[in-house]
């Protein structure tokens, strides 16, 4: 047992909440510890997603369906991310969390809002499509932006499917080795995964204090609630059309789970979680492209927060919103909540968007949520990576992509433990087959 990564990475998130409770200043003095396990997740991040996409895309020898499963993907994300959002605003109304607060906006700081929201000013929607076209194929790879590295990794693949195959084997190979070195080295980080989980949670109960849950109890029993329910129509969802127990799928990807939620961060469960889902009979063309693609469109758990807050918040200051005004903020926080992912400051500066177009309340009054924000990470994290995988057993189906025999073997234990503990990146995923009705592994 002890050398299983899912109870390493468990004992140490049960040793980090200890140290940083009894501990305090240590637990806080230990926040590197996390930070340096994900920037090692961040180093292989970019290459790996343009290896992934490309060598998948290759295989598929279909442009047109690499379209398709664009297109598909956005359009289910859209839904998604709008159903959370209409979700939350209903639990929002039921539970009133800010009712009876009565708080005075000008008590608040704002220059604490404005630390965290000064290093990512908003962007208007063209500005951020624009933003998705990266301005140097390097840049893009410097600076670890998923979306432009997607972009180029497109454009790639696509031409080696117009090119030829045959013509371009050579490149193929040259790919297919370095995605399997790459996958060598991302098994050796993941036997950093249980100190990285450590430092992480021990920051977080150090800095905040357990003591801080009962500052927010109405609001975060509300936004878990909503959670817990969510994750139950993702279940129906999973199971009604991919047909895909999503218990199994859970128990098959726990390791993932646990260390996104000691580190509170999807990016450091990214590499291995597209690993597991194509081994779980997804094509590597639709999980390289819904991924990372979900990362900043299909963030439904951050849906969820967003909308119960913009109520928690205008229930605080005294204000009732009627219909109108909770359809226009629906708007603008659909527009707002878009590519956020990894944004230092991210909700507050969708919150503050809403509140400055509609004028609800004072924009100040988002750093009411300063002490609140870190305590819904486990939430957003867990429903976010959730709903990106359920997007990809969706999508995989609806492109004819998915092969549930192969998700079968994955989940009675054939891929499991091909990947158990830390060497689970270590194998090279499997070529799926050409698109039609089913693919292999």
């Amino acid at each position: 047992m002890y050398k299983s990564l899912f109870f390493q990475i468990m004992l140490a998130v049960i040793a980090g909440i200890v140290t940083g409770h009894l501990w305090p200043d240590l637990g806080a003095g230990l926040r590197p510890l996390g930070d340096g396990f994900i920037q090692l997740i961040k180093m292989i991040i970019a290459p790996l997603i343009f290896l992934v996409i490309v060598t998948g895309i290759a295989a598929v020898s279909d442009v047109k369906a690499v379209g398709r499963v664009g297109i598909k993907a956005l359009a289910y994300f859209t839904a998604a991310t709008m159903f959370a959002l209409v979700f939350g605003l209903v639990v929002g109304n039921l539970v009133q969390p800010g009712a009876g607060l009565n708080i005075d906006p000008a008590s608040l700081s704002q220059d604490a809002l404005n630390a965290k929201t000064s290093t990512a000013p908003p962007k208007d929607a063209g500005t951020f499509l624009l933003g998705i076209i990266p301005t140097s194929v390097v840049g893009a790879f410097a600076s670890n932006s998923l979306l432009q590295v997607l972009c180029f990794s497109v454009f790639f693949g696509a031409a080696i499917v117009v090119v030829g195959r045959e013509r371009c084997l050579p490149v193929i190979t040259l790919l297919e080795t370095v995605l399997e070195l790459f996958y060598k080295i991302m098994g050796w980080v993941m036997r950093m995964a249980p100190v990285g989980a450590f430092g992480a949670m021990a920051f977080i109960i150090g800095q905040y204090g357990l003591g801080s849950l009962g500052t927010y109890a109405l609001l975060i029993a509300a936004c878990y609630g909503a959670a817990v329910v969510f994750i139950g129509l993702l279940f129906v969802v999973a199971w009604a059309y991919p047909r895909v127990p999503l218990w199994q799928f859970m128990k098959y990807t726990r390791e993932e789970f646990l260390l996104a939620l000691g580190t509170a961060s999807t990016e450091s469960v990214l590499p291995r979680i597209m690993t597991k889902l194509t081994n779980a009979g997804c094509s590597r063309a639709t999980t390289g492209l819904v991924v990372p693609t979900g990362y900043s469109f299909n963030l439904d758990g951050a849906a969820l927060y967003l909308s119960i807050s913009l109520l928690f918040l205008a229930q605080a200051f005294g204000y009732n919103l009627d219909l109108g005004q909770q359809l226009a903020a629906l708007g603008v926080l659909m527009l707002t909540s878009k590519g956020m992912a990894g944004v230092p400051g991210s909700a507050f500066l969708a919150l503050s968007a809403t509140a400055g177009a509609l004028g609800i309340f004072p924009v100040a009054g988002v750093a009411l949520l300063l002490g609140a924000d870190r305590l819904m990470d486990s939430m957003r994290v867990v429903v976010n990576l959730l709903g990106n995988c359920v997007a990809t057993f969706v999508v995989a189906k609806w492109e004819g992509q998915f092969d549930r025999s192969a998700m079968l073997r994955a989940f009675a234990g054939d891929s499991a433990a091909a990947m158990d503990g830390a060497v689970a990146s270590e194998a090279a995923p499997a070529e799926p087959a050409p698109a039609g009705p089913a693919v292999a592994r």
